[in-house]
């Protein structure tokens, strides 16, 4: 994104939080291709007959903002982090339904080698969101981190830069996390063995 472009969308945040609304409606072009680029990177580890589509994740995520009513966004970085915290939720919630709908359907989601957590293995997205909730209660920050690079699709500088940490510090919290999680999935019985 280009320096004016995150500097328009940090007016546009101000805005919104003094109590604009048509800020949001004016926010939205600006960040609307890097939100669907994000969407469209997580939906393509999806398994390959899943129905939810970029656009439609972008739109729900979108909806969701509208419906806070007031922007309570710090800057750029923290609005970023907020619609990726809101993917995940539709996304697990999609997963919940589905879930539901048919149950053992072997609902599962695949990490690519850059962003994997547990090495050639699926991995339940509702098991993960329980032990995402579970990370976030011990440490905020690592939680985070797995939100943007896994929700997200970000890289580790984009989610240093996002989060106003270095990159060192991403890495080394990644790997942490992802440790953690492999632990508690398989504690849990959200890996498969």
């Amino acid at each position: 994104m280009a320096e004016s472009s995150i500097q328009s969308v940090s007016a546009l945040l101000l805005r919104w939080r003094g109590g604009d609304e048509e800020a949001l409606q004016d926010l939205l072009p600006l960040v609307y291709n890097e939100l669907r680029r994000l969407a469209h990177r997580y939906l393509q580890r999806q398994r390959p007959d899943h129905t939810l589509q970029s656009t439609a994740l972008v739109h729900e995520a979108y909806l969701r903002l509208v419906k806070q009513r007031e922007g309570k966004f710090q800057n750029r970085a923290h609005f970023f982090a907020i619609c990726a915290q809101l993917m995940r939720q539709i996304l697990v919630e999609y997963a919940r339904s589905q879930q539901a709908a048919k149950r053992n359907a072997g609902r599962r989601i695949t990490f690519n080698d850059e962003i994997q957590l547990v090495k050639r293995r699926n991995l339940d997205l509702v098991a993960l969101d329980d032990a995402l909730n579970t990370l976030a209660r011990l440490d905020a920050q690592q939680s985070q981190i797995v939100e943007l690079r896994f929700f997200g699709g970000l890289s580790i500088e984009d989610t240093a830069q996002i989060l106003g940490i270095s990159p060192a510090t991403v890495k080394r919290d990644w790997s942490t996390a992802k440790a953690w999680l492999r632990h508690e999935m398989s504690r849990t019985g959200g890996d498969d063995a």
